[in-house]
């Protein structure tokens, strides 16, 4: 999320000028449903000339709300953009943000910790050195050495993990979300790979997404050096939550679950299950990045807002 405040105003106006024309949020949009375009492709899907896209692209890429890299193309080089938020948070009266009751407890689990699995062929893990165990075979994922991974794949089936219930004596829930940078797993790497992922919260459904693709369109800016550019290099970043009336995934609704359907106050502990059900349409796989892979230097994060 990039969060604005009127306290540093260059930026909160370079920001909103970036915001401000159809042109920008049409590319904007555009990178929502691909992951990344070229200035050519951005230029023929928003039918505008390339030096207007370009121009357009310029002024986003200031305002840091895309990011750009250069790729060799058959002629020189081209600049391939991306998004780089998901969400802009505009602060206009810090004072009264700063009064605001609610709080947020935040814990951040790597990839390798989970607690419990079932999961089915192709499956393995990386971490930053190499691969952790040989590929395939799933019972390697109860050696202690899982713990380092910071890539997870798998075929179908689920992970799971537990995360501390620690909140203040008293402490209201109002809001829990999920955050991680996933794809679909596919032989190598396919970008039109869709993949039916659903996320459980203490044993109950919250929600699916579908993945559009397994992404190795380019290198993702984490990976270690001695990853191989024929795999999976990147994922998108995805956000399950679930508060008082709903549950969202990307703040769209996803489900009529609540957080009284969570049962959260039960245990010191919630569980977060992602996987592939047995049932979904597309059971195209999971991929799973940590901090050492992908374009996210993050694990799983989970945020709980409490009053």
């Amino acid at each position: 999320m990039l969060e604005l405040s009127i306290n540093d105003s260059d930026r909160l106006v370079k920001v909103a000028h970036a915001l401000s024309t159809q042109t920008r949020i049409g590319i904007i949009k555009l990178l929502l449903a691909k992951a990344n375009l070229n200035i050519l492709e951005i230029a023929e899907q928003l039918d505008i000339p390339v030096s207007t896209a370009a121009n357009n692209v310029k002024v986003l890429e200031e305002a840091e709300l895309i990011v750009t890299e250069l790729q060799p193309a058959t002629r020189g080089a081209m600049k391939v953009c991306s998004r780089n938020f998901d969400d802009v948070r505009m602060i206009l009266n810090p004072k009264a943000y700063d009064q605001n009751t609610s709080k947020v407890e935040e814990i951040e689990m790597p990839i390798g910790h989970f607690i419990n699995f079932d999961i089915v062929p192709t499956c393995g893990m990386a971490n930053a050195t190499g691969m952790v165990f040989q590929e395939d075979d799933p019972v390697n994922f109860y050696l202690p050495e899982s713990r380092t991974a910071e890539i997870i794949w798998f075929r179908k089936g689920w992970i799971e993990y537990r995360f501390p219930r620690k909140l203040p004596a008293g402490a209201q829930i109002q809001s829990l979300e999920f955050s991680l940078e996933i794809c679909s797993e596919a032989p190598n790497f396919n970008n039109d790979w869709p993949s039916e992922i659903t996320v459980w919260i203490n044993d109950v459904e919250v929600g699916s997404w579908i993945s559009p693709g397994d992404f190795g369109d380019y290198r993702g800016k984490l990976n270690p050096s001695w990853w191989y550019d024929n795999s999976t290099q990147h994922g998108l970043l995805k956000t399950w939550s679930t508060d008082l009336n709903r549950s969202m995934v990307d703040k769209e609704k996803c489900s009529d679950v609540t957080l009284r359907d969570l049962h959260l106050e039960e245990k010191p502990f919630i569980t977060f299950r992602i996987g592939i059900k047995p049932d979904a349409k597309h059971q195209g796989g999971i991929n799973l990045f940590g901090k050492g892979f992908g374009d996210y230097a993050q694990g799983i994060v989970m945020k709980l807002q409490y009053d």
